[in-house]
């Protein structure tokens, strides 16, 4: 096991696990704080694949590319989703909606890709259902105002948006992920810029420009540079728990710093949602292992 990419990874999820708390005091709206981490994360990455030579041996293929363009467009509304939820709702709550993003992806799937879907996944998927109604609240679905000012149908979005965003990178193997990152971020700042309402950027203060900054160089470009530096050295199973890392840590700091206290429903929930996706995420593994092994 490599312990060098291990704590790199773990490292980058933990840090992307605290983009909920700079999000709240960056102190612009979501799409002009995305626009800003767009540009901030193009000049990183970019930067870094020019640094490194990796340019020179690019090996572009045009399908890819467009391919990557696509996938750039969900992963910006992806980040557009979850600061909007984030505006709305706490940032537990947003960030155990968002972690569906692999329930979606496993429906994609079998929808799509004709992928098998046993009985256990089906129950799975009806367990984060339910945690999902008790994370948001019984009180909020009765009505439908109350339901589309929960926040709750922001956070859904993004993790459909998230969904859609690995599902197409699935077939992605000729572009390194530099090349990739650069060009779904060029993306991004060419979607937003005609949507931003730059006044919002007059009379911040510096800690607003500290946070805004932190999301676009911190949390994009130096977290995309751990995570891309380590995950290919990793065993599949390790980076998917890993992975929850980030959610854990996003939940701490909403607990301890800003004061998040669950109801016992949205804690039941909370458990329900991470129980049905940690069975879908490690439950498939699993069973390829017993497979491999009966061979």
């Amino acid at each position: 096991m490599n312990t060098s990419a291990m704590i790199k990874l773990a490292a980058s999820m933990a840090i992307f696990g605290s983009i909920g708390l700079f999000t709240v005091h960056a102190g612009i709206p979501a799409v002009e704080l995305v626009f800003v981490r767009c540009i901030c994360a193009t000049l990183f990455l970019g930067g870094l694949w020019l640094a490194t030579g990796g340019h020179k041996t690019e090996a572009w293929n045009l399908k890819e590319v467009i391919q990557t363009l696509f996938c750039g467009i969900f992963l910006v509304l992806n980040w557009v989703f979850l600061f909007k939820a984030f505006e709305e709702m706490s940032i537990s709550v947003t960030i155990s909606i968002y972690n569906l993003a692999p329930i979606f992806v496993l429906i994609l799937g079998a929808i799509f890709l004709r992928e098998r879907i046993t009985i256990g996944n089906v129950l799975a998927i009806a367990v984060c259902f339910i945690g999902s109604i008790f994370i948001i609240g019984i009180e909020h679905l009765n009505s439908l105002e109350a339901f589309m000012n929960s926040g709750f149908l922001w956070a859904l979005l993004s993790a459909f948006c998230y969904a859609m965003t690995m599902f197409l990178s699935k077939t992605l193997k000729g572009l390194s992920p530099y090349a990739t990152t650069f060009l779904q971020t060029m993306v991004g700042i060419v979607m937003l810029m005609p949507m931003c309402d730059f006044s919002v950027f007059h009379g911040l203060s510096a800690k607003n420009i500290f946070f805004i900054l932190g999301t676009g160089i911190i949390h994009t470009g130096f977290v995309y540079y751990l995570f891309f530096d380590s995950i290919r050295k990793l065993p599949t199973i390790v980076v998917s728990v890993l992975t929850f890392v980030d959610p854990v840590v996003a939940i701490l700091l909403d607990t301890i710093l800003l004061g998040f206290r669950p109801s016992i429903l949205q804690t039941i929930g909370i458990v329900l949602v991470f129980g049905g996706i940690f069975y879908t995420v490690l439950k498939p593994k699993r069973v390829r292992k017993k497979e491999m092994a009966a061979e």
